[in-house]
């Protein structure tokens, strides 16, 4: 059984690879397509749930192609729909559009039903979706006899909505009488069914007009239900009520406002259940009631909420997740929390899926003979269900076709012949939904045709690459073939690159390459061929570029720009400054092959730039010109002019008002103009703004006023060097009152949430008000809705937000200003949109076609713009590698994001890398964000040429061989399939000799050359090669030595190392030239550490390295400086164990702190014991005390000393017992003191410390101890103590 799938599969597999292979390509050439015969295609059809505004014709769109012409026909409810019986019913001419008129009489409710298209013509037919016809509902509100809620402070609400069942379902929203939103809280807030909770009440949400509105999208309709009324009780007043109507005798009072631990208001009980379909919102709901107010959390059990797609809605009670997924099933917790307390609730979440398509099947074009295969591969949850159908028949009782084979998913054909030319519907189905597609398979039979216009000229630049189209089609797909002239040879070569589509590409055009290519393509049907010209041109060259220039001020200065040119081109050239243009002066004199500048002055300075362009090239050079100051002159003293004086007011009228002045001095500068600037004291205080002004020769102006303005004037004189100070200000003049004259500019409209129109502008400046009491009039109305206005007045801001509109529909906008006198002139209208929401599909057909091994072109269907709900800003594609195809190793995945501005529909995606699996999604953006993804879709790179090795090592030189050794490329883009060696001997002048080529197989990475010659160099040229082509090539030399006995370089061998602690002798053995350089290089072993380098001094064969760290294997090699690749094989050693760390630590033990104190307090007993011997004589009470114990120092010290208890050995001790009975002479013996330390080291090895201590070697006496109750810090050093002592 394993044998016989296995078998299947690769049939499966070969019989796709065909349909790769033979499949046609149609070109997108218009005159084609009209000739060629095709079969019906869909080309557009309403949703499969139409829903349908009752009040309109009815349209169900059916649209299709096909050659010839198909015809159309319906069926309703599965039967046929004879429209000709149907008055009410007519189809579009050239269309299968239904267009039912309801608007003269008919009902739509006559007419709901399920609808189907089929569009046929001699070559098949094809079928639309399953189209549902529904007319859309907005009921009225049922009525009823609202009671009045009437609720104690602190308690919860909810007041119910129970909107009529409408088609679609209302948008719910609470406003009041005013038509204002009721505003809504954490305490507050409507839940997803359209009731509103409290999860507290309070004393101010006491009010009669709580009014539920239900909004009917679809027919441009509003229900209101009777307003709701609430009265919150606050404790004070029941308490006031209750004492009112009892008597003394009763007992009453109700307690205050208590606090409450949560619970849940919706969903009641612990647990619930919900299930989502792939690919849509999950809304998931938690409201909670509670004092004070609880706050609501989400978690998702046994898993993390997902990134990205999360959102929490409605304040936090509403958990939001997109695009959801089968991963996003499981249970969800919404935790509601206050200070007393918390409650949950546990929602079952189970993500099921309509059926999504993982390759639908795409059209066919085949030849006669040929074979192919439709694919249709879906996914769902539960898995659906795959059926065919052959021209709208299920295919199992449609007529046979020997050339079609059903395996499952997938349709096989072999040997199609033209009978077989059909539309095929794939339906992937389950409980949830279903899919179909059509896709047909065109077998055609066409000589071959080319498309390319005949004798085509095409003109180049040499040394540039040339593209000769030859754009053809043909069935079978004919062979393409290239020649140069009439009776030319056929083109072949390295020279030229054959493309696929037809293209001649001559990589280098050369002079020579200019003349006629003629393309010829013949299949089985027939041949054509067509010739087109390449003329190839000179280049254009700058043969004197502009040069660096330095020039004083007010001179003159050339640039010159000569160019040589193809006689038959005609160039422009072009001057820029800084790279724009040249100022508009007439000191700027372009002529043909310069630039001159006269008068030249400071702003002249810059970079000049000459570009010379032709129809095929263009060329630029650059050049600097720096302007200098002129020689000195006798120094005058510039300056700007003294500030003006004596202003003064005349002739006031209401708009109007003539100031004048008297100049200030010049200061050797001519004033050129006086500026006039205005202080507003009436709105702007402080601030001066710019007025006009007049030149330099004039000391009036007559100046226009605003109405109420308190104006302030001065004057600012100016002249060559600057602006004066300012002038003193005038007097004060106010003016008027008056109209505004102009309105509010800048008017937009704008929605700032999906379900809102927020208008703004830009208010008047405070003198623009041309009175007191500035206000504005907002008006708006639904565009194309025969609406009136809607206006309210505001006071002096510059935004007003409508609510409850429509998603994204246009209005008529204007805003007029008006004060205490009266209004503006009537304001012009502007067209704004409410606001924007995310887009609700995505793209749908997206087909990716792959170009190269690096670039995919990539097309998809635009969504519609009902859809889109906002401004269409373009489209993004996100695309990832998945895996390479020729590692089959996954990597990280780093989507790339590309964005299509606009409406287009296709895109290219460069950079990809060859033979790799991709995966890519389309998605629509508008100006709120993304809408959902399409679905992935997977595409494979082809293979590619393959990067350059990674390294060509040549090692071991012989007399007549070379061992050659390889890795593989860093980046295969493909399967290797060899590898090819080319190599060629080099003699003493440089000269190259034969090339020999061998092909090696890919395996391989080491190659032994024999049979060379010797004392001989070569050069190697090595690359690797896939089924695409051979890629880049690295190159290598190598020499074979002259004999066996005298190496041709020389060598290093014999390396040794003598390695201590922290540091290693190294000593090799040389064999060479004299005067060579020696380096050691050194690292830690089984490290990927770089080598660390040393430079020997001189041609000494050995060096010491230093600071080595102790315990570590370290590799080792010795080289020769300026001999490349030249150094000895490697050598391993290890340093000593690390013995200074316990000689360094050994000062912070216990035991050694309290060793050194007891020494210490032993030598100075004995001194004071030698010292009284020598003073006094005879017994003393140190004598008397020895007498009385026959030997103390045989005697263990006691154990509370913490001394010397764990030395009580007698033995051990005698050479110090010899010590205490020193002569007085304060000599000691020679064979005492060294019979002392040798027993105290380790034999004829033991070694003093490097503080000179010997106390170290007790250890390897007796296990140590630690010491106790020494309290001293700082022992002294054993052998300075015994100096002391002797």
């Amino acid at each position: 059984m394993m044998k016989k799938s296995i078998s299947a599969s690769k049939a499966s597999l070969v019989l796709f690879l065909c349909q790769m292979i033979f499949a046609l390509d149609v070109p997108l050439d218009s005159k084609l397509l009209e000739e060629l015969s095709q079969p019906p295609t869909i080309t557009q059809q309403s949703p499969k749930d139409y829903i349908v505004d009752p009040r309109e014709n009815i349209v169900i769109q059916c649209e299709a192609k096909g050659k010839p012409p198909p015809s159309f026909s319906w069926t309703r409810n599965g039967t046929h729909f004879d429209i000709d019986k149907d008055a009410q019913v007519t189809m579009k001419p050239n269309s299968g559009t239904l267009v039912i008129n309801i608007m003269n009489g008919g009902k739509a409710e006559a007419y709901e039903g399920v609808y189907q298209c089929t569009a046929r013509n001699e070559r098949g037919a094809a079928i639309s979706n399953n189209i549902v016809i529904r007319p859309s509902r907005s009921p009225l509100w049922t009525k009823e006899k609202l009671e009045p809620n009437q609720v104690r402070e602190g308690d919860s609400l909810v007041l119910h909505c129970r909107p009529p069942v409408g088609l679609p379902p209302p948008i719910i929203f609470w406003m009041d009488n005013a038509f204002q939103r009721l505003p809504q809280s954490e305490r507050v807030s409507q839940g997803l069914n359209g009731d509103l909770y409290f999860s507290n009440v309070q004393p101010e949400d006491t009010r009669e007009d709580y009014i539920c509105y239900a909004r009917f999208n679809h027919t441009q309709t509003i229900q209101q239900k009777q307003p709701i009324s609430v009265k919150v009780f606050s404790m004070d007043s029941l308490n006031d009520t209750i004492a009112a109507n009892l008597s003394d005798t009763d007992i009453y009072g109700v307690k205050p406002v208590t606090e409450r631990q949560p619970i849940l208001l919706t969903p009641t009980g612990s647990t619930s259940t919900k299930v989502e379909l792939r690919g849509n919102v999950l809304l998931l709901e938690c409201i909670a009631a509670g004092l004070p107010t609880p706050v609501i959390r989400w978690i998702k059990e046994g898993g993390e909420l997902p990134a990205n797609r999360t959102f929490f809605e409605n304040f936090k009670k509403t958990l939001k997740i997109i695009d959801v997924s089968e991963a996003d099933s499981g249970n969800y917790k919404c935790i509601a929390r206050n200070i007393l307390g918390s409650a949950h609730h546990v929602i079952s979440v189970t993500v099921k899926a309509a059926p999504y398509w993982i390759t639908a099947p795409r059209n066919l074009v085949l030849s006669p003979g040929e074979d192919g295969t439709l694919i249709c591969r879906a996914n769902g949850n539960p898995k659906p269900n795959i059926s065919w159908l052959a021209n709208g028949v299920p295919i199992a009782i449609a007529p046979e076709d020997p050339s079609r084979k059903v395996d499952g998913d997938t349709i096989i054909f072999s040997h199609v012949q033209e009978r077989s030319s059909a539309v095929y519907q794939c339906n992937a189905s389950n409980e949830y939904g279903y899919l179909l597609a059509n896709a047909f398979v065109n077998v055609l039979a066409e000589p071959p045709r080319i498309l390319t216009p005949a004798n085509k000229l095409y003109q180049v630049i040499a040394d540039s690459p040339a593209l000769l189209d030859c754009a053809y089609f043909g069935s079978p797909k004919p062979e393409i073939e290239w020649f140069k002239g009439v009776k030319g040879s056929i083109l072949r070569g390295d020279e030229y690159v054959f493309h696929d589509n037809g293209t001649l590409e001559i990589p280098v055009a050369q002079k020579d390459s200019t003349g006629t290519y003629t393309c010829v393509a013949r299949n089985e049907l027939g041949k054509i061929q067509n010739e087109v010209r390449l003329e190839v041109k000179d280049p254009t060259m700058i043969i004197k570029q502009p040069e660096y220039k330095v020039i004083q001020r007010y001179g003159q200065v050339s640039f010159e720009c000569i160019i040589k040119h193809d006689f038959t081109l005609l160039p422009t050239v072009i001057w820029l400054k800084d790279n724009d243009e040249l100022p508009d002066d007439e000191r700027f004199l372009v002529g043909k092959d310069n630039l001159t500048i006269m008068n030249v002055t400071d702003k002249d300075d810059g970079t000049y730039t000459c570009i010379v362009n032709t129809t095929l090239d263009s060329v630029s050079a650059s050049a600097v010109l720096t302007v200098v100051a002129a020689p000195p002159t006798p120094a005058i003293i510039y300056a700007q002019p003294n500030p003006p004086f004596d202003l003064e007011l005349t002739g006031q009228l209401e708009r109007s008002v003539e100031l004048s002045w008297i100049p200030g001095d010049e200061n050797n500068s001519p004033i050129t103009n006086f500026v006039i600037e205005y202080e507003d004291g009436l709105h702007e205080p402080g601030v001066w703004h710019y007025q006009t002004e007049v030149p330099g020769t004039q000391t009036t102006v007559q100046l226009k006023l605003s109405p109420y303005v308190n104006y302030s004037f001065r004057v600012i004189a100016v002249n060559e060097i600057g602006r004066s100070q300012p002038s003193e200000p005038s007097e004060q003049y106010l003016t008027k009152s008056a109209n505004p004259d102009e309105n509010p500019s800048n008017v937009q409209g704008i929605g700032s949430e999906p379900d809102n129109l927020v208008i703004t502008w830009e208010s008047l400046k405070g003198f623009q008000s041309n009175g007191p009491g500035l206000q504005y009039k907002v008006s708006w109305r639904q565009k194309d809705v025969d609406d009136e206005w809607t206006s309210v007045i505001v006071a002096n801001v510059s935004k007003y937000i409508v609510s409850g509109t429509p998603t994204f529909v246009p209005y008529e906008i204007k805003v007029q200003a008006l004060n205490d006198l009266g209004y503006a002139p009537e304001p012009s209208e502007v067209i704004g949109h409410s606001g924007e929401d995310l887009p609700m599909v995505a793209p749908g057909n997206v087909q990716v076609h792959v170009i190269n091994s690096t670039l995919a072109k990539v097309h998809w269907d635009p969504v519609p713009l009902k859809t889109v709900r906002g401004h269409l800003q373009g489209y993004k594609v996100y695309y990832w590698k998945v895996q390479s195809l020729s590692r089959r190793s996954r990597r990280h995945v780093e989507k790339k994001i590309l964005t299509f501005r606009g409406n287009k529909t296709f895109g290219m995606l460069p950079g990809l890398e060859p033979f790799s699996s991709y995966k890519l999604n389309v998605r629509v953006v508008n100006g709120k964000g993304e809408g959902p993804a399409s679905p992935d879709k997977v595409f494979k790179t082809p293979e590619g040429v393959p990067s350059s090795p990674s390294f060509l090592k040549i090692t071991n030189p012989t007399l007549d061989s070379l061992t050659l050794e390889w890795g593989s490329p860093t980046h295969p883009n493909g399967v290797l399939t060899s590898y090819i060696l080319k190599f060629q001997p080099i003699n003493n002048t440089h000269e190259l000799g034969p090339l020999v080529e061998i092909r090696i197989p890919a395996n391989e990475s080491s190659l032994i050359l024999k049979n060379l010659n010797y004392s001989t160099r070569y050069k190697f040229y090595f690359n690797a090669q896939t089924s695409v082509g051979s890629g880049s090539q690295i190159t290598e030399e190598a020499v074979t030595i002259m004999d066996e006995v005298q190496p041709l370089y020389p060598r290093i061998r014999n390396v040794t190392t003598a390695a201590a602690e922290t540091y290693a002798n190294i000593s090799w053995e040389y064999e060479g030239p004299d005067h060579a350089n020696f380096y050691v290089e050194y690292g830690v072993a089984g490290s990927k550490e770089d080598w660390k380098k040393e430079i020997v001094n001189g041609s000494r064969s050995f060096f010491v390295l230093k600071g080595l760290t102790p315990g570590t294997a370290y590799k080792v090699r010795v080289g020769a400086e300026g001999l490349s690749g030249f150094r000895s094989s490697e050598d391993v050693f290890e340093t000593g164990p690390a013995m200074a760390s316990r000689q360094v630590d050994i000062a912070t033990q216990g035991w050694f702190i309290g060793l050194m104190c007891a020494v210490a307090l032993l030598i100075l007993i004995l001194l004071i014991v030698c010292f009284i011997r020598r003073n006094k004589g005879g017994k003393y009470p140190v004598k008397e005390k020895e007498d009385a114990h026959a030997d103390p120092e045989i005697q263990p010290m006691k154990e509370d000393d913490g001394t010397f208890g764990e030395y009580s050995d007698a033995e051990d001790h005698k050479p110090l017992k010899k010590g205490s009975r020193t002569p007085s002479d304060r000599t000691v013996k020679k064979e005492d003191s060294d019979d002392s330390l040798v027993d105290y080291g380790e034999g004829v090895n033991g070694q003093f410390n490097e503080d000179g201590s010997f106390i170290g070697q007790y250890s390897g006496k007796k296990e140590k101890e630690p010491a106790e109750g020494n309290e001293s810090s700082e022992a002294p050093s054993p052998v300075n103590a015994m100096n002391s002592f002797v």
